[in-house]
């Protein structure tokens, strides 16, 4: 990696998460960035912690009751606690994960924090929008064996791609490749659950952020020939939360589907 790879004056959505997440990996247009879209929404690091917590409940799952030992992570994001492979290696010493993202920013803090056994934690510089390149190298490589079922996480990534760059057709694309048993995690912001009064600012937070706000009805194609596993395409908060219906965020304050489908 060059220094003059990365690029400090242009937001970058994954160090503007890690601001929200309280982290350090970020810079000042980051968190200029995260402090206009706060100021609209205030709710915004609570929904970035909410997404990280379906995510490890998500992998848990996976790794313990349905038994998958290979993990495809596109859009890595930058290291923050309970990250895949910690939380897939807790359950399960000998699971597998790649980690997969096109900024090289991620990738040298993923490389340098997340360590690992180099058998099972890798790291791969590529872009979801080209699943072929990804697929090419996953089959070149020794971690993931795509004879063998793999659970392909998309976790607060496809609501940053608009649908002129066909993330869906990427989706799709990385999804058959995978075996029968395989597993889609994804997560994705969307206004379904929003008050009208938050509605009407929309348009001004995609104008601070390049974001793709998706219904349920949209995200459904996702997991085509996938069976969805209870309770469904549902709040980020209500996916297997461990907390009493009552003690939840309002769905209203989190704005973010989450569901987990098996391959059929």
């Amino acid at each position: 990696m060059t220094g003059d790879r990365i690029d400090t004056t242009v937001v970058h959505a994954a160090r503007r998460y890690d601001y929200w997440l309280g982290g350090r990996d970020n810079f000042a247009v980051d968190r200029e960035s995260g402090d206009q879209i706060a100021a609209l929404y205030p709710w915004t690091p609570m929904w970035a912690r909410e997404n990280r917590a379906f995510l490890g409940r998500a992998v848990e799952y996976l790794a313990g009751e349905a038994g998958i030992r290979q993990f495809l992570d596109v859009g890595t994001g930058l290291p923050t606690a309970n990250n895949v492979h910690e939380v897939a290696q807790r359950v399960a010493p000998d699971a597998r994960v790649l980690y997969v993202d096109n900024d090289p920013l991620v990738m040298a803090h993923a490389r340098a924090l997340l360590g690992g056994s180099p058998e099972h934690t890798a790291f791969l510089e590529a872009d979801f929008l080209r699943p072929d390149d990804i697929l090419a190298a996953v089959s070149a490589g020794r971690v993931l064996d795509l004879d063998q079922p793999v659970a392909l996480m998309l976790v607060a990534l496809v609501h940053l791609i608009p649908d002129a760059q066909h993330p869906l057709a990427a989706a799709r694309t990385l999804l058959d490749a995978l075996p029968s048993g395989s597993y889609l995690v994804m997560s994705h912001g969307t206004a379904d659950f929003m008050s009208a009064d938050a509605l009407a600012d929309v348009p001004e937070f995609q104008r601070l952020a390049t974001f793709q706000m998706r219904s349920g009805a949209e995200l459904r194609p996702f997991f085509d020939g996938t069976e969805l596993v209870d309770p469904g395409l549902v709040c980020i908060t209500d996916w297997r939360s461990p907390l009493p219906a009552a003690e939840r965020p309002d769905p209203a304050h989190v704005g973010c589907y989450g569901a987990v489908g098996r391959k059929e």
